[in-house]
């Protein structure tokens, strides 16, 4: 009997220390969830609301809109988990020596991912290229679309999303077509030998008669270029603005074959005459 009374003493004492730990740490824990959600939300949201506000200021740069934002959100959420750690008891400075260790290890883990935010603050400082140029690296033609913590976002032409991690496009070569305002246009042809070059020279500065055609830095231009086997190579040679190159080129080329008809020069095809006295 009397070890019965002990047992069951001993369980309600268990009872009664699990209920008091559950109760004392219940706030704890309901404080700490209350804090992540919160935490979390204003993260998402502050970075949002930055984002929109940023990108309507026209003195600050498009192209560090989004790092801003993602600061914000990171910095918002290492701020909310070192909250909950100090609902639970656990020390700011045996936190801020955690996150230390934390991020030696990580950063040795994580070389590639870390070399990318490196090289994303080189792009920002350096501005190789903005936010809607028409960029060529690597392999990837298209318009910037965004440059982020780790990548770079670029729309191709045919349409199409291409991520780039920021040191694949530091480490290589970029060509940016919309750096300039404006672009020079070379439009080379073949011409018969029997053309009379000022007639031809007249065609091709008629084509240039296009509102699109800048007179600066120099006026449009008529150039022979070289005597081939079949034709003498012309080349009509004008400027534009960068939003108008594309455009224009297209233009002058679906334009130039009619002209040329139109004023009866001929554009020949490579022949080759053959001595019969060779063949016997």
């Amino acid at each position: 009997m009397d070890k019965m009374n002990i047992n069951l003493e001993i369980i309600s004492n268990l009872i009664n220390s699990s209920i008091q730990i559950f109760v004392s740490y219940a706030g704890q824990v309901l404080g700490a969830t209350l804090i992540l959600i919160i935490g979390f939300y204003f993260a998402g949201k502050l970075s949002e609301i930055a984002r929109k506000n940023l990108s309507r200021i026209k003195k600050i740069d498009p192209l560090i809109v989004p790092i801003i934002g993602n600061i914000i959100r990171y910095g918002i959420i290492i701020i909310t988990i070192i909250a909950v750690l100090g609902q639970f008891g656990v020390q700011t400075t045996s936190i801020i020596a955690v996150l230390g260790a934390a991020g030696l290890a990580i950063g040795l883990a994580l070389q590639g991912t870390l070399s990318n935010v490196a090289a994303g603050v080189m792009l920002l400082l350096l501005r190789p290229f903005n936010t809607g140029d028409w960029v060529e690296t690597g392999d990837v033609s298209g318009t910037i679309k965004e440059v982020g913590l780790f990548t770079t976002i670029i729309d191709t032409f045919d349409n199409v999303y291409v991520s780039i991690p920021n040191s694949s496009i530091w480490n290589s070569t970029i060509t940016n077509h919309s750096h300039y305002e404006t672009r020079r246009i070379d439009v080379d042809i073949g011409i018969h030998y029997d053309t009379d070059l000022d007639l031809a020279s007249k065609t091709l500065l008629k084509l240039a008669e296009d509102e699109r055609v800048l007179n600066k830095p120099k006026e449009p231009q008529f150039l022979v270029m070289k005597y081939d086997d079949s034709a003498i190579v012309v080349r009509l040679r004008l400027y534009s603005h960068t939003k108008d190159w594309y455009p224009l080129y297209t233009d002058l080329m679906r334009k130039l074959k009619p002209a040329l008809d139109e004023a009866g020069i001929e554009i020949p095809y490579p022949h080759r005459v053959i001595n019969s006295k060779n063949l016997v």
